[in-house]
């Protein structure tokens, strides 16, 4: 073995590494923060349905526990199917959402008993750690248009269990899906088909990085 090889093997090594630990690292922080935020809204008596009912909450699970399947599989050296790929390309574009959405329409909004420390991870953190874990380990599988249809299950389905249960008890996660604070219906569908245009950009963009950039991290 000359020295270039071994270089570029501990080089590597390095990189299965530090995925592998920032994976279980990243994913165990989520469950916490996400634990810990649900441990003060049963102490304050909130309803716990609707803590589940928001976007941030449930993605960010799905996200924790994309990180935590995802980064086994490579400690063990299992190689993922196209639907690992495609549902950690699902908790990627999610979270990215959860980000986007975030800062554009939530930013200054009273986050009532929010804990400052898990704001920042569950709205700023993951968002940026799941892109980066998808850019620096693209997917193995070539990711086409099919795959986003794929993608877009999980929002849409979301978005329609808000509405419809907010129906029915008149309580709905988010302000701008609200009819009462969105300026009615026209304003929910307004601010929908915006995120929706947000949600497809992001999910084009992943798309073509994931597919044109280099896998750092061998199986």
């Amino acid at each position: 073995m000359t020295k270039r090889t071994a270089l570029a093997s501990r080089t590597a090594s390095a990189k299965r590494t530090v995925l592998i630990g920032g994976r279980f690292f990243f994913g165990l922080l989520t469950l916490v923060a996400v634990g810990t935020q649900l441990a003060v809204h049963i102490s304050l008596r909130y309803d716990v349905w609707n803590f589940f009912s928001y976007f941030t909450n449930l993605s960010n699970l799905f996200a924790a526990v994309v990180l935590l399947v995802s980064g086994y599989r490579l400690l063990v050296r299992k190689q993922p199917t196209e639907l690992d790929e495609t549902t950690r390309g699902t908790a990627t574009i999610a979270m990215a959402i959860v980000g986007i959405v975030f800062g554009a329409l939530l930013t200054g909004q009273d986050l009532g008993s929010m804990v400052p420390w898990v704001n920042f991870v569950v709205h700023y953190l993951i968002p940026v750690v799941m892109v980066a874990d998808w850019l620096f380990q693209p997917p193995r599988t070539t990711m086409t248009v099919r795959h986003l249809w794929y993608w877009l299950v999980y929002p849409v389905a979301y978005l329609a269990y808000s509405l419809v249960r907010g129906a029915f008890v008149d309580w709905y996660p988010y302000w701008f899906i609200d009819p009462a604070r969105a300026g009615g219906w026209g304003g929910v569908a307004l601010f929908a088909v915006g995120i929706a245009v947000g949600f497809l950009l992001v999910s084009f963009a992943m798309l073509r990085l994931g597919n044109k950039l280099e896998r750092q991290a061998d199986y």
